[in-house]
């Protein structure tokens, strides 16, 4: 299998990152299925499509005709077979709850084709913890987006022990599709790679500020002007 092979994605999840992930990917060419158990979220994932859409078109960042293609790749179901038994890559954008995503996987394994790459956007549960609820645990990984997924650039991939580098490889290559800037992260560890740097500078501003080393308006300044970030801690 590679990155060509990938025609269909699915999304489970159609919160805000859900709906999200699904209509970046459907804009940059794939046919994407969204579902969720709550037909209130799909209606308002649906409604969301059409309006960021149209927005778009307005500030003249998509044509008439790219915002109506794009529209046209992407639909919205309850039914969660119906979401993934064509699927060549599904990511799972549920709530944080390690029962619930056994569950789901479990359930997506027996639904979607043998080949399908099965992704979770967890940013706090490893797939290790996931993919023996599966028959494919060298398929499942972590795939995490950042919010808001329609704009931030950064993609972790993280690669646990059971992952085979040829879905390590798929998913970066697909984040590339999605113009996209994807990190290899090699092993599972607590917080990623961004967020652990990110603890790690708020623990570090935080001393300062107690030591009273600066002020919370200095400690800001710095790491806005000085390391480009664009808020600080």
């Amino acid at each position: 299998m590679n990155i060509d092979d990938i025609k269909n994605i699915s999304v489970i999840g159609a919160g805000n990152m859900g709906h999200q992930i699904s209509l970046h990917c459907a804009i940059k060419g794939y046919n994407v299925t969204c579902t969720d158990v709550s037909e209130k979220m799909l209606k308002k994932a649906d409604d969301f499509v059409d309006t960021y859409l149209a927005g778009r078109v307005e500030k003249g960042k998509l044509t008439q005709d790219q915002a109506r293609e794009a529209r046209a790749r992407i639909c919205f179901t309850p039914d969660l077979e119906t979401a993934v038994k064509d699927a060549d890559f599904v990511i799972e954008a549920v709530l944080e709850v390690l029962d619930l995503k056994l569950k789901l996987f479990a359930d997506i394994d027996k639904m979607a084709p043998p080949h399908a790459i099965l992704a979770t956007n967890s940013s706090a549960i490893v797939s290790s913890k996931i993919a023996d609820a599966t028959d494919r645990p060298e398929k499942v990984l972590n795939v995490h987006f950042f919010n808001p997924a329609l704009v931030m650039k950064l993609v972790e991939v993280v690669q646990g022990p059971h992952v085979s580098d040829e879905t390590a490889r798929i998913a970066m290559a697909l984040c590339d599709r999605l113009d996209k800037v994807s990190v290899h992260v090699k092993k599972e560890v607590s917080g990623f790679l961004l967020n652990r740097i990110f603890k790690v500078i708020g623990m570090e501003a935080q001393w300062m500020l107690e030591m009273g080393v600066a002020s919370v308006e200095d400690i800001d300044k710095a790491c806005v002007y000085g390391a480009g970030h664009p808020m600080g801690p």
